[in-house]
Formats: C-alpha cells, structure tokens, sequence
C-alpha cells in the first residue's frame, strides 16, 4: 500500500467553509466550483490566482453539477433545481421530499448519459432510513432509485458506466450497483467496503481513470483510493480529521481537490487543524475522469 505524508497536501484556500462539500472541475473555464453547504455559498476557485468568489445563495446546495446548457443543476435543501450564478437565480425542476421537513439532499453528480443522481439524508430528528438516492432525468423526471437511506454519500461510476457507487454514511458502508448507462437501471447491490474501527466513515468519492475509487474518509483524517475489488491501494493522511469529497481538476486532471468542514468541531478539536474548513489540493501521478454536465 502506498502511503501519503500529509505534507505533501496543500491548503490552497484557507478561508473558513462551515461545511465545504461538492468540488467540481470546469475543464472550460480552468477553476473549481464548490459548495459551502451551511455557509449558503456557491464558490468558484481560480488555481492561477488563489482568487475564490463566493455568491452567497437563498438556500442550502447539497451538490450540484454544471449544464450543458450553462449554468448549473443543483441539489438544494428545497429539491432539484436550475442555478444561473450570473444572476443568481434558481428555477425549481422537483421536490421530491417536500413532505419530509427533516431531510434535506446531500451528495449528488451526473452519470455519463447526462442524467443528475443526488441522495438525501435525515438531517434532524431521529435518525432513520427515510431518504433515498433519485435520478433526474435529461427530460426533467425525477425517479426514486434506492429507499430506507439516512445519508446518501458516495457517489461514483466506474470508467466502463458498468458500475455505480454509492454510501450510506450512517451505515457505514459503501455499495457497488451493477449499472445500464442506456437505461440508467441499477441492479445487483452487494458490499464494496466495509468500515473497522478508527477507519472513519465514507463521504465523498471520485473515480480515476483506472477505474480506482477516491473515498474522503471523516473522523479518519484521510483520503483512500481504493481498487475496483475493493483492496486498499493508497492512503493519504490529511492536516483534517473531516474531509468532505475530492475531485480531481487541473489542466491534466492530476490535481486531487479536497474540501473539509469546520462546524460540529469543539475548541479542543480544532486546536491540532487550524485549517478545519479549508480547500486542500495534491498533485498525483494518477488520472481522473472528466465530470459529465447534465444534458436538460
């Protein structure tokens, strides 16, 4: 196994994010977009000048994805949604839990056919499998996909479109789903990793181009990557014990982008990671994958 020394992780934005999540590459535009979930900020970060600019948003984007169109499809506390960041103004597409006032969207990105997939998760009350994995069709339907989930994270499709990945962080587990690009079917549900003690719990993934799954691991301190039969290949230890989600970005798309949270941590906890909250990036040999954008 290979193993990372944090000191090769850089914090490339030290600005505080509550809750940093979804980082997505803009192959176009040379920049990475992210969310700040609790901060109600949509971020765009220039690697070239270190410049980020925030919009400050009228509600929570779990995850998001960009349009073929322009633009960008997002996963907001209220269901799926339009963004035109230039005029900051949202389109309402679906709320599919509208009647579940303690559930909000979390984890979301597109598969290669253009549909977008977000999860949601029980936010407050207690803590059951009330939420669901959802497919937003190029046509606007929205189909639920997977029930009884209290916090979807995870997602990921292997470079092949045959598999999907997805979690339940409260499980904590990850699955593999056999998957029809064409149809956009899941089937086949088995186990590809299981959680031991001191291994954290799974939250946001990335695939490279090796078909490898990218896995940023709470509570853990770290970012694992993982072989498509699921052995541990790669760890790299992190300045913060809350990583978020990586992605991969950069003209070559060799750059691993990191986002973390800074909430929920005491005094005592964040005396050791100063940089709690903040936008981390790592050059490696590996590869990613372009993100596909939503095709409606």
């Amino acid at each position: 196994m290979h193993i990372i020394d944090k000191s090769r992780v850089d914090c490339v934005l030290s600005e505080t994010a509550q809750l940093g999540e979804c980082p997505v590459w803009h192959a176009e535009e040379s920049c990475l977009y992210w969310t700040d979930i609790d901060g109600k900020t949509f971020n765009k970060f220039d690697p070239s000048s270190g410049q980020n600019t925030a919009i400050e948003v009228a509600e929570r984007f779990g995850s998001f994805a960009l349009r073929e169109k322009g633009g960008f499809v997002v996963a907001t506390e209220n269901g799926f949604k339009l963004f035109d960041a230039k005029s900051n103004s949202l389109t309402a597409i679906d709320d599919p839990e509208g009647n579940k006032p303690n559930n909000r969207f979390n984890d979301g990105r597109c598969d290669r056919a253009g549909r977008f997939w977000a999860g949601t998760m029980v936010e407050k009350g207690e803590q059951v499998p009330d939420g669901g994995l959802y497919r937003l069709g190029a046509d606007q339907s929205c189909h639920k996909m997977v029930e009884d989930i209290i916090l979807a994270n995870s997602l990921a499709w292997s470079p092949d479109n045959n598999t999907m990945y997805f979690s339940d962080t409260r499980a904590p587990m990850v699955w593999a789903y056999d998957f029809d690009l064409a149809s956009g079917d899941i089937s086949n549900q088995r186990n590809f990793i299981e959680f031991g003690e001191g291994d954290g719990v799974p939250d946001g993934a990335a695939v490279d181009s090796e078909g490898c799954f990218w896995l940023a691991q709470p509570r853990a301190w770290r970012i694992c990557r993982y072989t498509p039969t699921g052995e541990l290949d790669t760890l790299i230890h992190l300045p913060v014990s809350k990583p978020t989600m990586c992605a991969f970005g950069g003209p070559d798309l060799k750059t691993l982008y990191i986002t973390s949270i800074s909430t929920g941590l005491t005094a005592e906890e964040l005396a050791p990671q100063p940089l709690a909250g903040g936008l981390f990036a790592i050059e490696l040999d590996t590869q990613g994958l372009a993100e596909p954008k939503y095709a409606g």
